[in-house]
């Protein structure tokens, strides 16, 4: 099957809608705030003070000017001179305090969203991964939630208190003098409409970068883990040019936020400062005329330069709320996605189930009248699987042989559930896999995959991955005898070398082996392994068929088979062909009765050759 993988261009919900509430998205954040509220309300206070001491400045200057420097009194100059130093220390230690309480309640909360998010990840099942770049999630768990641990700690909290500090203000200005406070509140209606503006088009371009770093990081990604491939074949130069262009176009949306950012500043400063003008030299002359103090007129304009700043400051704490919105839209879009079902949707258990006693007839693996279409897969589309029937034995191994794209690989997915079945059901000893919790299925389960996965840690603990939490050394070592794996107390520290990410700093076959022995080491009951040999030389497979064969007189085994030699591990062999089983029987039967199989034996031999 072929997936695809989201985009910002084609995922879903990634336009950047212009009608979504970046308030009531932003409400969502509220259980991951709760527990650090109190704090957080503190703080959003404990800044409110600080900025409305600041407001105190200016009535303080009323008093010195039309006081202590009209009386010529350098005692009340004094004074005041020390009035406005306490003011300042005041609010430093004030806004000083804010940060303190906001600084590790922040990060806990950034902390425990990124613990669910890769939670979440984790119980995802297979076919959202399979449609999503890994580095849209990346930047989903890393850029987006610093975004939002930015937002809580600063402008979630301005914005309350250069509201309250606008208004304050201009409670202020219209005291002193109404007719000056007026003249300073003409720019309001311009500056809120201009708000309205930019904060839809903003919300759009924000939304349109933040995907597009997804997708850059994406390439980054794809480009380390695939350096062996990008120097064997010279490909650096068009990689490098694949970066630039997604480079080039998120400069180009950048650059328009800029733009954007650019506008609204420009008539959020100006508007207020063409105010401001007006209102200097209207209060000149009443000033002249004697209809104003001197003080009042200094208050007055003290009071309209200390707003500047919280009216500055609007177009980038909107840009960042933004920023901030369209990052927790992202990371829901992530935790809003179904996770793995505990029973499959369509399931029954069988009627041995449901009784309580399993006849023999059910003992084992079997697969009951299965049919798998992908999720994502046209709705008119044939199934891969169509009402497979197969039943392997307890202590059986089966092989599984089929031409590529025959559904092999799918079959074997099945059944540890990486992907649900549509129609039909799979049960083991009886018990259908659907109604089993997904921990307890996947204790009976082993899977050892063709490409096998190593992570960023040591030989031991790769393989100890697949036993129970007790497993230690006796356990280790068998398994890597099974797997003929002796290479790994040859590595530099052993089986406690560390085997770097996705282990490539082994060799395919050195991994193939680990892969095997990570899932013969807790000793399944059933096992499903997935041309577990294919990397391997002829010797080191002979010598680990002979291993296997004791591991395999103690479980019931599925094999995803393409040479002979694996086959002739089996007791039976099944040939999938377009979907179906076409034909069960040991090797030689089918040799000898079936047409296909006995060309797919003839061509892998031709190629062992």
């Amino acid at each position: 099957m072929v997936t695809t993988r989201a985009t910002a261009e084609d995922s879903p919900d990634r336009t950047g809608r212009s009608d979504r509430s970046a308030v009531r998205t932003l409400l969502r954040l509220w259980p991951y705030v709760r527990p650090v509220r109190v704090r957080l309300f503190t703080a959003a206070f404990v800044a409110v003070v600080a900025s409305c001491l600041t407001l105190v400045i200016p009535l303080v200057l009323k008093w010195m000017v039309d006081g202590p420097v009209a009386d010529r009194d350098p005692a009340g100059i004094w004074l005041g001179a020390l009035y406005l130093l306490l003011l300042g220390v005041a609010e430093a230690l004030l806004f000083g305090l804010r940060r303190w309480l906001v600084a590790r309640p922040l990060a806990g909360v950034e902390a425990g969203m990124r613990a669910d998010l890769y939670r979440h990840l984790q119980r995802l099942p297979v076919a959202f991964h399979d449609r999503w770049a890994s580095g849209q999630l990346l930047s989903r768990g890393t850029t987006d939630l610093m975004l939002l641990r930015m937002f809580l700690a600063f402008p979630l909290t301005f914005l309350l208190v250069n509201a309250v500090t606008i208004l304050v203000g201009v409670i202020i200005m219209l005291l002193q003098d109404w007719t000056l406070g007026l003249v300073i509140l003409i720019p309001a209606v311009p500056v809120m409409v201009t708000c309205v503006i930019f904060e839809r088009r903003y919300a759009t371009v924000a939304r349109r970068a933040q995907d597009q770093v997804g997708d850059l990081t994406t390439v980054v990604e794809e480009s380390v883990l695939g350096i062996r491939i990008i120097k064997g074949f010279g490909r650096h130069r068009s990689q490098a040019r694949a970066f630039r262009e997604l480079s080039r176009t998120l400069r180009g949306t950048e650059l328009r936020k800029a733009r954007l950012l650019a506008a609204i500043w420009g008539v959020i400063v100006t508007l207020p400062e063409v105010a401001i003008g007006a209102a200097l030299v209207l209060g000149a002359i009443q000033v002249a005329d004697g209809q104003l103090s001197a003080g009042t007129l200094v208050a007055f304009l003290s009071t309209a330069l200390a707003l500047r700043w919280p009216v500055d400051s609007i177009g980038f704490l909107l840009a960042m709320s933004q920023e901030a919105a369209t990052a927790t839209e992202r990371y829901f879009e992530v935790m809003d996605a179904e996770q793995e079902k505990p029973t499959a949707a369509g399931t029954t258990a069988p009627a041995a189930t449901a009784t309580g006693s399993t006849g023999l007839k059910d003992k084992g693996l079997r697969f009951h009248d299965v049919s798998f279409r992908y999720p994502d897969a046209p709705t008119d589309s044939p199934p891969v699987l169509t009402r497979i029937d197969l039943h392997i034995r307890p202590g059986e191994s089966m092989a599984l042989v089929g031409a590529t794209g025959s559904g092999k690989t799918t079959l074997t997915a099945l059944v540890p559930r990486l992907h649900e079945v549509t129609s039909g059901h799979i049960t083991l000893d009886g018990k259908d896999i659907a109604e089993l919790p997904r921990d307890t299925l996947r204790e009976l389960v082993a899977v050892a995959f063709e490409e096998p996965t190593l992570f960023s840690a040591s030989v031991a603990e790769n393989v100890l991955m697949g036993a129970s939490d007790g497993a230690g050394e006796p356990e280790l070592e068998r398994a890597l005898a099974v797997a003929q794996a002796d290479f790994a107390h040859a590595l530099p520290h052993g089986t406690g070398t560390q085997v770097g990410e996705q282990g490539l700093s082994l060799s395919g076959g050195q991994r193939q082996r680990l892969a095997l022995a990570r899932a013969v080491v807790g000793r399944p009951r059933f096992l499903v392994l997935d041309d577990p040999l294919s990397a391997l030389d002829v010797h080191t497979e002979a010598a680990v068929e002979a291993a296997l064969r004791d591991v395999l007189a103690e479980t019931t085994a599925l094999i995803v088979a393409h040479r002979p030699s694996t086959v002739l591990l089996a007791d039976r062999v099944a040939l999938l062909s377009g979907g179906r089983i076409a034909a069960v029987g040991t090797h030689h039967e089918l040799l000898r009765t079936n047409a296909e199989y006995a060309h797919l034996m003839a061509g892998t031999e031709e190629a062992d050759r």
